[in-house]
């Protein structure tokens, strides 16, 4: 769950290799995982878990296989290499991240 971080003020937090959609809106503290893309009109739900895709009308899973493409790409523009470690990271919070993914 959620704890109280004692801020008055706390805006966005986004997870590794997550992206959003050009003007997509959140509110105040919502928390958004890793490798999730948030997209289209509205605000989005304020917990967004890892491996999602969607916005505030309809989420699914994002996919490993594809989410490890991406990475890979962004990565690679970046000079820096997808590791084995990071894939085994990326597969952790995959399944961590399962249960808040019930859409």
């Amino acid at each position: 769950g959620f704890l109280n971080s004692g801020l008055q003020f706390c805006g966005l937090m986004m997870g590794d290799h997550s992206k959003a959609g050009i003007n997509t809106m959140f509110n105040t503290a919502t928390v958004v995982g890793v490798s999730a893309n948030v997209f289209g009109a509205g605000f989005p739900r304020n917990f967004v878990p890892s491996f999602s895709w969607g916005g505030s009308e309809k989420w699914t899973h994002f996919r490993m296989n594809r989410a490890l493409e991406v990475a890979e790409r962004m990565m690679e523009r970046r000079g820096i290499e997808l590791s084995q470690e990071d894939i085994d990271i990326l597969a952790e919070v995959e399944k961590l991240s399962e249960q808040y993914r019930n859409f």
